[in-house]
């Protein structure tokens, strides 16, 4: 009977064991802390984002996830916002004029040659300003649930997951793991940009990075955007061996509107996930409650897969990526529509229009795809971007749109 009890005993203990190591999944939790008014929208040098910042600190204590800023897991940055986007950003250790910004940086050290690093924007827009999408006339809080609280999430989700693994796995394949969480990147990609010019570790030791921006509003159809594919020989094969789930659309460039492109350009390889714009992005409507936490969670699984495959990969190879956003004309006018910039069809399907704007006065809807834009075809978004480009204000002209197979066309004044 002795023996028995023993051995239930040591049942019981295996499994409150096994239980205790099986991560927690908190990233509902931790997006409707920090898309809360009470933050204000996260806005780069306010109260909001200090308390953010607290938060993913504190968030990386609990999990047992060591400091690596150079204040604890607080890394501090002064700047001067830019006026000219095309120069280099300003910083400065304490001056007038200056916004003081701060990145939350963890660490999870394997004694390896290199590391991972795992990154994410938790500023937003505040209370609006130059980047709004609102037009409403008073000032409301802009929480970015999507923008960027569900990258932060999942990232956080990332560090449990890989401290875990860390217990128990063979430490010989592993890479070391660092979490960034970014300041500034509404602002120009300012908190980045410090790093990569101020890296708290051996920069040339990073082996590759994997940044998440508006991953939570995966729609029905799984389609799940990935940038950065060119920037190493190896991703393309790893994404497809451990894709179950997604409807992959993969773009090469290695240089886009997020925090992937500062490692980039310090020839370390990138991979940028994305879930596609909405109508509420940049907007007060961007809220906790309209994300897609399932999604959320097979995005964090099919991380976790890729993160795993490539910790025996040795460091990877970097490769430079042709730059798509070079290609990009100038516009002097716009159809006030969002582009829905995962679709893959022939033409350009609207996500969202705009009020008051040239696409909803001429009677465009959400789900068109514009075949046609005066004289030019439009078969993708580059094609759509050439042909809106050649258009002043008050121009008028016609636009084709296929609307559920059928093709109606509609007068449009600019």
């Amino acid at each position: 009977m002795k023996k028995i009890l023993m051995l239930l005993a040591l049942i019981v203990a295996f499994g409150c064991k096994k239980q205790n190591a099986t991560p927690q999944n908190n990233m509902e939790k931790d997006v409707v802390y920090l898309a809360d008014d009470k933050l204000e929208g996260r806005q780069t040098g306010t109260e909001g984002e200090i308390l953010a910042a607290k938060y993913i600190g504190q968030r990386f204590k609990e999990m047992d996830v060591a400091p690596k800023g150079t204040d604890g897991y607080i890394q501090s940055f002064n700047f001067k916002p830019k006026t000219d986007p095309h120069k280099d950003v300003e910083f400065s250790k304490d001056e007038d004029g200056y916004i003081s910004g701060r990145n939350v940086i963890g660490y999870i050290d394997n004694n390896a040659k290199t590391t991972v690093v795992i990154g994410a924007h938790y500023d937003h827009l505040g209370h609006g300003g130059d980047g709004s999408l609102y037009r409403g006339e008073e000032k409301q809080i802009h929480n970015g649930a999507d923008d960027n609280a569900s990258g932060v999430a999942i990232m956080l989700d990332l560090a449990n997951r890989l401290k875990v693994k860390n217990t128990t796995a063979d430490k010989k394949d592993l890479n070391n793991y660092l979490f960034i969480a970014f300041s500034g990147e509404e602002m120009g990609l300012i908190g980045s940009n410090y790093f990569v010019k101020n890296p708290t570790l051996d920069i040339k030791s990073i082996n590759y990075m994997i940044n998440m921006d508006m991953v939570g509003r995966l729609k029905q159809d799984s389609t799940l955007a990935v940038y950065g594919v060119g920037t190493s020989p190896m991703f393309k094969q790893v994404l497809q061996s451990h894709n179950n789930s997604f409807k992959l659309v993969q773009k090469e460039s290695g240089v886009g509107p997020s925090d992937q492109t500062s490692f980039y350009l310090n020839d370390i390889p990138v991979l940028h996930f994305f879930t596609g714009q909405h109508e509420d992005y940049h907007k007060p409507s961007d809220d906790s409650e309209k994300l897609n936490y399932e999604g959320m969670e097979m995005i964090s699984n099919y991380l976790y897969d890729i993160i795993s495959d490539l910790d025996d990969n040795s460091k990877l190879a970097f490769r430079t990526t042709k730059n798509e956003s070079e290609e990009v004309p100038r516009f002097k006018v716009g159809l006030g529509v969002i582009p829905d910039y995962l679709f893959d069809g022939k033409g350009m399907r609207i996500d969202g229009v705009s009020e008051d704007k040239p696409a909803k006065k001429a009677g465009l809807q959400k789900g068109d795809i514009v075949i046609k834009l005066g004289d030019s075809a439009v078969t993708d978004m580059m094609s759509y971007m050439k042909a809106l480009s050649i258009f002043d204000e008050g121009d008028t002209t016609k636009v084709v749109v296929d609307r559920s197979g059928e093709s109606l066309e509609f007068d449009l004044q600019f």
